[in-house]
């Protein structure tokens, strides 16, 4: 899919690690919502409330989560689960394109 249809999007970014993460909040008249952002080359820290699920359109990143010893590397096309209520480590190699869906428990 390359495009949503009847979303609401809110207007204000959400703007992380000085600029180098944003993302834009999209909500669907479910009642789900994800964000659409890109990563900039970089290592940071991300916590999460509900599971997520991200799928990474463009970009490639280790991810380190919660609990584990050895990172995932993912790249464009391919996608992970992240579950609720931990925290996870990415290292942004190179600029990243992202969507991020927040499942329910």
């Amino acid at each position: 899919m390359s495009e949503f249809e009847s979303v609401n999007v809110v207007k204000a970014a959400n703007i992380y690690f000085d600029g180098n993460v944003t993302s834009r909040t999209i909500n669907f008249a479910d009642g789900s919502s994800k964000t659409l952002g890109v990563m900039l080359p970089g290592s940071y820290e991300f916590n999460t409330d509900k599971p997520e699920l991200m799928e990474i359109t463009a970009g490639k990143l280790e991810v380190l989560l919660s609990g584990e010893s050895d990172s995932i590397s993912v790249v464009g096309g391919e996608s992970l689960n992240v579950p609720g209520k931990s925290s996870f480590k990415v290292t942004v190699h190179e600029v990243t394109d992202y969507i991020c869906s927040f499942l329910e428990s």
